[in-house]
């Protein structure tokens, strides 16, 4: 019952499509698969498939606001469409791909619902799950970790030079996600804030930013699951198939761009990430920090 307003609400624009549609233009046959590791509301794949009429779609997705969406905007394409609720760190292909493609970035839906816990404007529970059926929520995260792990946790996630002070201003404060007693994101917001000299409190970017990427990034394992797509995709491809990412931060982003660059079973297509243009990123502000890199995946081996 509580999924059916997020679907409803689940209007997702995506982020660089002329990009993405350019890029990934000349797939390796007419036919094939592409496997949508991020489907969202489906946005890309609609572009995609309408682009390349004999394109059949695989699309992963472990929310179940985000799937209700896509089959929606997926309806004209019939029996070409196949949407599967996972992660795609749990999913293997059962046949060779034309492309897949991951848009690793938090979804303005999910963003945008105060009961998702994501996002340190709105009241909301302290969640921030992908999946909103399993795992440790962002309280339940916090009240397992003792001071020193949840700065360390910050630091590295977060990029945080305040990291210990945030800890132990969090901790002191008692449980987070104990049950009965629910701690909502605006109180943690307005507590990191207040680790910060008032000045810097005022600046473009909100204190808590850092923080809650931290938290969320953990909270669903985002790094370890660009690792194991980026391990397992190339040999998902067939030759000549195509291999994009959309990153949102420097940490996924050094990681695709190691990967594209050292991979013997890869050729990179873009040399620099390709980003969001002036227009697109004034129309879209969450495009701004977006970066798209592809990489074609080999007939054979380098010598």
């Amino acid at each position: 019952m509580g999924s059916a307003p997020a679907a409803a609400a689940f209007e997702h624009v995506p982020v660089l499509a002329e990009a993405v549609l350019a890029g990934l233009a000349e797939l390796p046959a007419a036919g094939g698969v592409l496997l949508d590791c991020t489907l969202g509301g489906g946005g890309h794949s609609s572009l995609l498939l309408a682009a390349h009429p004999g394109l059949r779609l695989i699309g992963l997705d472990q929310d179940p606001s985000a799937r209700a969406a896509a089959a929606k905007a997926l309806a004209p394409f019939a029996d070409r469409v196949q949407v599967v609720a996972t992660n795609f760190a749990d999913y293997t292909p059962s046949e060779p791909v034309a492309c897949v493609l991951a848009d690793l970035g938090v979804s303005s839906p999910q963003l945008d619902v105060a009961a998702r816990g994501f996002s340190f404007r709105l009241e909301g529970p302290l969640d921030m799950r992908m999946n909103p059926d399993g795992g440790d929520t962002a309280g339940e995260l916090i009240d397992r970790l003792d001071e020193s792990e949840l700065a360390d946790l910050i630091y590295t996630y977060g990029e945080e030079r305040l990291s210990r002070r945030i800890a132990r201003r969090i901790k002191e404060q008692g449980p987070w996600g104990e049950p009965g007693k629910p701690r909502t994101t605006a109180e943690l917001a307005y507590l990191i804030a207040g680790c910060f000299p008032p000045q810097a409190r005022r600046g473009r970017i909100h204190p808590a930013t850092r923080s809650f990427q931290a938290l969320r990034i953990a909270v669903n394992d985002e790094l370890g699951v660009l690792d194991r797509l980026l391990a397992a995709a190339p040999d998902w491809l067939v030759p000549g198939g195509l291999f994009g990412v959309i990153s949102f931060h420097s940490l996924e982003d050094r990681r695709v761009k190691t990967a594209f660059l050292t991979d013997e079973r890869l050729e990179r297509i873009t040399r620099k990430a390709v980003q969001a243009t002036d227009t697109e990123s004034a129309a879209n502000p969450r495009a701004r920090s977006a970066k798209l890199r592809i990489a074609r995946r080999r007939s054979s081996p380098v010598a």
